[in-house]
């Protein structure tokens, strides 16, 4: 098979990873190739464009109702029937403008019931159609404030002094310890924190409002309160930036933890369908090798293979995880597993050109449940700080550019002829089975099993002779150790001989027997003097 065809069909140039705007951020797939920031900007100018186009609808609309009043003073016979097919042309423009823009960009759920309110109010004379005229444009204006700032500060104070008991009764045992957790971190912020504090539950209480927005729409809303939130520590408060990123992960952890259940694969999306293609798809694929995608990793080696184990917990283990940030350090402990392998096989850091073909090898084989679902979890809700920048941007844009080559794999990513590759996918044949099929038809089961048991038995052979070799090669090299140390040791006597010297004599004692006391002179004797 040859390898430098096997590169080129998996290679991802590591240019391709990053924003297509040149920002030097890295993109996402889910964001058309822009990184989270630009595509922002590029999402702001397009609704920009129609907050303006908005705007002009209903300075036209009052225009209309105006010059509609005025012609119905002059006709008063025809009065009924031109407010009748008046009210139907604007009610038509209404729904169909006003309403869509309201429910794409946050409008709060006190427009929603003025407008119910005004709906069921009969409109009849000047009054009333003023009134709608001038709804139409306070519904925009309170459409493209942000909801925090339309919130009066006694709410703000009333929301964080008393948190709504609904949300203690459905807060799970996790929700808990994540609150209390979260409770306790701001307390070390002191004045910022209790501000914290009021914007998320702020947030919590105007997100229970918007449950029937679509889900691209209420991660605008997560991102827009992120973004509010960071801006409001860095400028307000004076927070320092490593500061600033320890309470953006608890923030996202604390706000995640109770929006989980409602904006992880809902069922307005089609999350949950992709992710049954693409398990659908990763089953079809079991058969493909690590030959196949020139994988540089030898399970045959126990710690090897243990790091793969490990990588493959970890990568399923994602769909375990309630935040985002949580998610994504899973996929970090399976990629520096993946690395540790590629280390260990080759002797040598790992490259990205490695990396890349693992961890399609890897997603093959755990086939994490809901992938997709995951990936759009993260991709709609994570600070998107930590997917621009950073280990775990690099290693979810990889992620993102595996299941991406699994969707569109085909025969020449894996150097295959077409044939070959839709008999595997179909599963009439097996690469494994390949040596078995070379057989003739004609050939009866019990040869065809005696070759697979000589097949065997050869590799069996092989093993021993090496182990063999491997043990005589062992007994070698102790006996030229011995003898080695053995040398040695003879050569350092030689240099160095030991000399014995016969034992010395010990001192005589002061008080011992001396011989030669004859040949002293006598001691003084003492003389006595008479006074």
């Amino acid at each position: 098979m040859n390898l430098k065809s096997e590169r080129r069909g998996i290679h991802v140039d590591q240019s391709e990873l990053l924003c297509k705007k040149g920002c030097g951020y890295y993109g996402n797939p889910a964001w058309q190739g822009f990184c989270s920031k630009c595509w922002r900007e590029e999402y702001h100018k397009a609704r920009q464009k129609q907050i303006q186009e908005d705007w002009e609808l209903a300075e036209r609309l009052q225009r209309e109702e105006e010059e509609a009043y005025a012609s119905s003073q002059s006709t008063q016979g025809a009065q009924s029937l031109t407010f009748s097919k008046f009210e139907e042309k604007k009610t038509n423009e209404k729904t169909r403008k006003v309403t869509t823009v309201k429910k794409f960009f946050t409008a709060s759920s006190r427009a929603g019931a003025k407008k119910a309110a005004q709906e069921k109010t009969p409109k009849q004379g000047q009054l009333g159609r003023e009134r709608n005229a001038d709804n139409i444009l306070r519904d925009l204006k309170e459409i493209f404030t942000p909801s925090w700032e339309l919130a009066s500060p006694s709410e703000e104070i009333q929301e964080a002094k008393a948190p709504s008991p609904s949300i203690h009764r459905q807060a799970s045992i996790e929700t808990d310890r994540v609150s209390k957790e979260f409770i306790e971190f701001i307390r070390t912020y002191q004045k910022p924190g209790q501000d914290i504090y009021k914007q998320c539950k702020l947030f919590l209480d105007t997100m229970s409002h918007k449950r029937d927005l679509s889900i691209e729409e209420q991660s605008e809303c997560a991102q827009d309160f992120y973004q509010n939130v960071a801006d409001r520590l860095q400028t307000r408060w004076k927070v320092p930036p490593e500061k600033v990123e320890k309470a953006m992960d608890e923030v996202e952890k604390y706000i995640m933890t109770r929006q989980y259940k409602y904006v992880f694969c809902p069922e307005t999306t089609d999350d949950e369908k992709k992710d049954l293609a693409v398990q659908k798809r990763i089953r079809a694929l079991h058969w493909v090798t690590p030959q196949m995608l020139c994988v540089p990793v030898s399970e045959e080696i126990p710690e090897v293979s243990d790091m793969v184990v490990k990588a493959i917990t970890d990568i399923i283990e994602m769909d375990s995880k309630r935040v985002p940030r949580d998610k994504l350090a899973c996929i970090t402990k399976c990629s520096k597993h993946i690395f540790n392998a590629i280390k260990i096989t080759k002797n040598e850091p790992a490259s990205a050109d490695d990396f890349l073909p693992t961890l399609i090898y890897i997603v093959l084989k755990g086939n994490p449940p809901r992938l997709q679902s995951n990936i759009q979890y993260i991709t709609r809700f994570c600070n998107p700080s930590r997917l621009m920048t950073g280990e775990d941007g690099y290693y979810f844009t990889n992620l993102c550019c595996a299941v991406a080559f699994i969707e569109k794999l085909d025969a020449q990513s894996l150097n295959l002829s077409q044939e070959d590759f839709d008999r595997f996918m179909t599963g009439q044949t097996s690469p494994k089975k390949q040596e078995s099929d070379s057989f003739s038809p004609d050939v009866c089961l019990g040869v065809k099993q005696m070759c697979k048991s000589l097949d065997l038995l050869s590799q069996l052979n092989e093993r021993q002779e090496r182990i063999v070799s491997e043990a005589k090669k062992l007994e070698k090299d102790l006996i030229d150790w011995t003898e080695g140390i053995t040398k040695e040791v003879e050569e350092i006597v030689e240099k160095y001989p030991l000399e014995i010297k016969p034992k010395s004599q010990a001192l005589a004692a002061i008080d011992s027997e001396n011989v030669e006391n004859d040949k002293l002179p006598p001691p003084l004797q003492p003389q006595v003097y008479a006074g």
